[in-house]
């Protein structure tokens, strides 16, 4: 029996992950990995129209599967998807990146060599890597039996992009086999038990507690362990715009977005007026906090961290969050009566059919539409922030960029997320501002018979940018060309049907046809509005930032 070759044993190892689509383009320096690629059964390689498109879907398929890979030649392809990796460590996204390198003869003679600096640099691209990468190795045969484990390990882990390059000529050769025994990181019970003893004893005490569900919940899937210390004690739920999707929105303590003053003041008095705030893998970054508006008293936060945690000034130290979530339910005896009642920003109807489609109207309709264990996409935007306030059905999941915030991410994620799940729905909200940065990726969602439902405003700017800009007069730099994408999708060729909505009466019909339509050919719904229309959260934003200009 042959003794197995480094590129076998790597796709097996991805394969053992659940892994079964590879994102990528070709180039010469990769063409040995998808050559053993193109003859492995178990997982099939994904043509994108450019690398960084490759590293969006690769991020959005593992958001949904629990880890994705890509695979980009050296250089000029790596550094291409430099900012979708980036986007995926600040996200806590696990992406395995594959790199196809020159030959081992060429990088040891220090040759200069196309796809290089022409230094006889060959370590400065993966030098780069190791600002946004948990883990980088280069691959030979004497180590790759060590260092391929190891870093899907600490991917897995981490919930961190990892990075492998692997010269060409290397990946046909024999795997030399090596007694391998990779530690997994352990919880420290001295420091659990200190920590779970201070906890129960700050919330048994607390007079209104409440917890907040954050991102790390979704990438750790601790969704189960929140629930049921959520119903342990009654405590009302919030989410934050990192964190959004995390808890189930249709139960009963769910009360919506914590956004400090940008998001609904009903939700922001009861977190800013708790005494005991459960802070569960949340980020204190702008975005998540309202533009730092939240207002927290840090002596009453319990900030539960993958591998620590924080009660009041006091640090625990290697604890990992699934441990105490399961420690945490028999320790804390305490039961509220009763959750607050909140209003929904959505839960209304808004009925002049023949008016201009504007946020006012779509929101709302959109969130009468969505169903159970869809996928939910929201470009960066004022769809990001619009979004952040539907109350999802059970079982979807929610994708956005809620720390990174790059703009075109949502497409490329899109098509990511129709191949990790071919069975679940997927819809889209994307700008055409976000859109012409990655259209590309419609023409593979297209080859690859995906049908997602895209809803897609066209007002022929960058309406964020308008919003966030303080300057004095309007800039003009915000506009953008005006396309006409139900022509583009017709160029790209495939099936599909697309809506051109100016009143809310279209908007009504093209959604009735998308939901008959969605389960045999992608759905695209063109939504003209006027410029300037956002929703509420994104005004609120506006002053905010105004104040802000006014102070410095």
């Amino acid at each position: 029996m042959s003794q197995k070759t480094i590129g076998s044993f790597l796709y097996d190892c991805l394969s053992n992950e659940g892994i079964s689509e590879i994102f990528g383009v070709p180039g010469d320096y990769n063409f040995s990995l998808l050559n053993v690629l193109e003859d492995y059964t178990a997982i099939n390689f994904v043509n994108c129209c450019n690398e960084l498109n490759a590293g969006y879907a690769a991020d959005a398929y593992a958001r949904v599967q629990g880890i994705g890979a890509l695979i980009t030649t050296f250089g000029v392809g790596e550094l291409s998807t430099c900012n979708a990796i980036a986007g995926s460590y600040c996200e806590s996204v696990p992406v395995v990146h594959i790199i196809g390198g020159p030959k081992t003869s060429v990088q040891q003679a220090h040759k200069q060599m196309h796809h290089t600096l022409l230094d006889g640099d060959f370590e400065v691209f993966k030098n780069l890597y190791g600002f946004i990468s948990q883990y980088t190795a280069k691959i030979t045969p004497e180590n790759a039996s060590i260092e391929i484990p190891a870093a899907i390990q600490t991917a897995k882990e981490t919930k961190k992009p990892v990075y492998l390059l692997f010269a060409s000529d290397i990946v046909n050769k024999p795997v030399m086999q090596r007694d391998v025994n990779i530690s997994k990181k352990q919880t420290s019970q001295t420091s659990l038990q200190a920590a779970v003893q201070h906890i129960s004893q700050m919330a048994n005490q607390a007079q209104n507690p409440v917890l907040l569900s954050g991102v790390h919940v979704s990438r750790y899937n601790l969704q189960n362990q929140v629930q049921q210390l959520v119903e342990k004690i009654n405590l009302p739920v919030a989410t934050m715009m990192m964190g959004k999707g995390s808890f189930d929105e249709r139960h009963n303590n769910f009360i919506g977005l914590y956004a400090g003053s940008l998001g609904n003041p009903q939700v922001q008095n009861i977190i800013e007026g708790s005494d005991c705030i459960l802070a569960v893998g949340t980020q204190w970054s702008d975005y998540n906090t309202g533009s730092f508006t939240a207002r927290l008293n840090p002596v009453n936060i319990i900030d539960i961290q993958p591998e620590k945690v924080t009660v009041g000034m006091a640090t625990y130290e290697n604890i990992l969050i699934q441990d105490l979530l399961n420690a945490l339910p028999g320790s804390i005896n305490k039961k509220m009566s009763s959750v607050p009642q909140v209003s929904f920003s959505y839960d209304y109807d808004y009925s002049n059919a023949d008016e201009p489609v504007t946020a006012k109207y779509y929101y709302p309709r959109i969130q009468k539409m969505l169903k159970d264990n869809d996928i939910i996409i929201a470009d960066a935007g004022t769809f990001q922030f619009g979004s952040a306030l539907l109350k999802l059905p059970k079982g979807a999941t929610y994708i956005t960029q809620g720390g990174w915030g790059s703009i075109g991410y949502g497409t490329p994620a899109t098509f990511g997320a129709c191949m990790a799940d071919k069975n679940r729905r997927v819809i889209l909200f994307v700008g055409d501002g976000s859109n012409q940065m990655t259209v590309q990726e419609f023409s593979s969602m297209l080859t690859n018979k995906c049908k997602p439902i895209i809803f897609l405003v066209n007002n022929r700017e960058y309406t964020i940018e308008k919003y966030l800009n303080a300057a004095p007069r309007p800039a003009l730099y915000n506009n953008i060309a005006l396309w006409d994408y139900s022509k583009l999708l017709e160029a790209f060729g495939g099936d599909f049907f697309s809506a051109r909505v100016h009143t809310n009466r279209e908007l009504d019909d093209a959604i009735r046809q998308a939901e008959m339509l969605c389960s045999q050919k992608l759905c695209l719904l063109e939504i003209f509005t006027p410029q300037m229309d956002a929703p509420d959260i994104v005004h609120k934003m506006k002053n905010v930032v105004e104040q802000l200009e006014k102070q410095m």
